[in-house]
């Protein structure tokens, strides 16, 4: 029985097939084994090099499609380079598979020794990487590393109470107490030498003389047991100017450089809390905001942020008070009396005259206007005809829309250029398709395929404006006339 493994395969060989008929895996092995016996040498004979394991199992891929199958082989070799490629030119030259025409290229022949060093490389890349990062120190590093352990090893005691203390504790204006010898430890490699522990829950009565003497402040940690020693402090006469505060469930001796100089800058003094002798309100002795109070700010900050939106996008108060402007206009209207013309009086009026004068029909005071009633009623709209309003001439239709340039009006003509009516420019969609007879119009705005489409319906002729805007279609009725035109 031929061994269907190899030990250690060097290279694989790809090659495609193709053959001229229906065919099955081992009608293609069978013709690779029979067309190659003989053709190398008994020392290149696949059956022989497959018996000892040098040549793997010969994999077939068989895809039958419109009468004839494509496939892909796949050889597995342990021989070494040259050896291989004859072995892969051998396979090339199968011409039958059983009954049927065949041909068979080789593609490439895959060295699986290259994948493995790729993949070496890049493991080993990975673990200098590694080592360069978390075992080789820096010498920067290697340098404060020194330099805590020195100062570290600075540490005194005390007093007769022996209390661990830094160098400089009997030299400085200011002490910093803490609560263990591990505080003091941390806070000398901060460059803090001026540090004295309790040694804990006991006041020792060498700390009451030196807080007397001393501006003292408290840094403890940020748990209940910092809350207790505050209290003890307290009730034994320690005399406290100023208390500080670890970050919450945080202690003194595990907070970095930054946290330590954070929490001593925003120290309070003492008499900010009034009730000494009881468990230190959190809030007021550590400055740092709770996870609450960060997400009530950002609720905050994101409805401030909504309603700036919302007046950004609501009319300006200009707009606004154009309307109302507008609007008010033919109300607020002041009235104007109707005087008849005066007639020139001549020195000595004929007799013929007088007797005309007296003839004339006289006035009385109640065919007179009133004006209280004109003051306050607005004018009625014209109805459209011919002699509501000025007449123009189709030259003078472009000094129209300079007349109305800022106004934010816009005016019908007819056919003879008469003005037909007057509004503004938001009301011409709703008056244009309630008015007829519309013949050219003229407005302070821009001209849309809208506004284009609608005069179109209508029959107007002539469209004025400011400008064209996004107008694709334009029409062949209608003659658009803008400002730069």
């Amino acid at each position: 029985m031929a061994k269907t493994y190899i030990d250690t395969v060097k290279y694989i060989i790809y090659a495609d097939t193709e053959v001229d008929g229906m065919v099955d895996k081992p009608d293609v092995v069978g013709a690779i084994f029979g067309q190659t016996e003989g053709l190398l040498g008994e020392e290149l004979d696949l059956r022989d090099l497959q018996k000892n394991g040098r040549i793997g199992r010969i994999e077939v891929d068989m895809n039958p499609k419109g009468g004839r199958t494509m496939g892909q082989i796949k050889i597995p070799s342990s021989l070494d380079m040259v050896e291989t490629c004859i072995i892969a030119a051998a396979v090339e030259t199968v011409e039958r598979v059983g009954p049927c025409e065949a041909r068979i290229k080789v593609n490439k022949v895959e060295d699986t020794r290259s994948i493995k060093r790729e993949k070496l490389v890049e493991r080993s890349k990975a673990i200098l990487r590694n080592l360069i990062h978390t075992e080789l120190p820096e010498s920067k590093e290697i340098s404060e590393m020194v330099r805590e352990e020195v100062k570290a090893a600075e540490i005194n005691e005390w007093g007769p109470d022996r209390l661990s203390s830094g160098p400089k504790i009997e030299r400085n204006e200011s002490i910093i107490i803490v609560e263990g010898r591990a505080d003091v430890i941390n806070l000398l490699k901060k460059d803090l030498p001026n540090v004295i522990a309790v040694g804990g829950a006991k006041v020792p009565q060498s700390l009451l003389k030196l807080s007397r003497e001393r501006e003292a402040t408290a840094f403890l940690d940020g748990d209940r047991g910092g809350d207790i020693i505050l209290r003890e402090l307290v009730n034994g006469g320690v005399d406290i100017d100023f208390v500080a505060r670890a970050p919450t469930g945080k202690e003194v001796e595990e907070l970095t450089r930054k946290e330590v100089m954070k929490c001593l800058k925003n120290k309070v003094p003492f008499e900010q809390e009034k009730e000494a002798t009881r468990a230190v309100v959190r809030d007021k002795i550590t400055p740092y905001q709770s996870h609450e109070d960060k997400r009530k700010i950002a609720i905050r900050k994101a409805e401030l942020e909504a309603q700036y939106a919302r007046e950004r996008e609501s009319p300006s108060i200009k707009e606004i008070a154009r309307e109302v402007e507008e609007e008010v206009k033919p109300i607020l209207r002041p009235f104007v009396p109707h005087v008849p013309p005066v007639r020139p009086v001549e020195s000595a009026p004929r007799a013929t005259e007088i007797r005309e004068i007296a003839a004339e029909p006289q006035k009385t005071f109640s065919e007179e206007p009133r004006p209280s009633r004109e003051i306050f009623e607005p004018e009625a709209e014209p109805e459209p005809s011919e002699s509501s309003g000025k007449k123009v001439t189709k030259e003078e239709l472009s000094e129209e829309l300079k007349e109305l340039k800022g106004t934010m009006k816009a005016r019908f003509y007819t056919e003879d250029y008469g003005l037909i009516k007057e509004m503004p420019v938001r009301e011409v969609i709703k008056s244009l398709e309630e008015t007829q007879g519309i013949h050219a119009i003229v407005f302070d705005g821009i001209i849309t395929q809208r506004l284009v489409d609608l005069a179109e319906n209508k029959g107007a002729k002539i469209l004025v404006g400011e400008r064209l805007g996004n107008v694709n279609k334009k029409p062949e009725k209608i003659e658009l006339i803008t400002k730069s035109k």
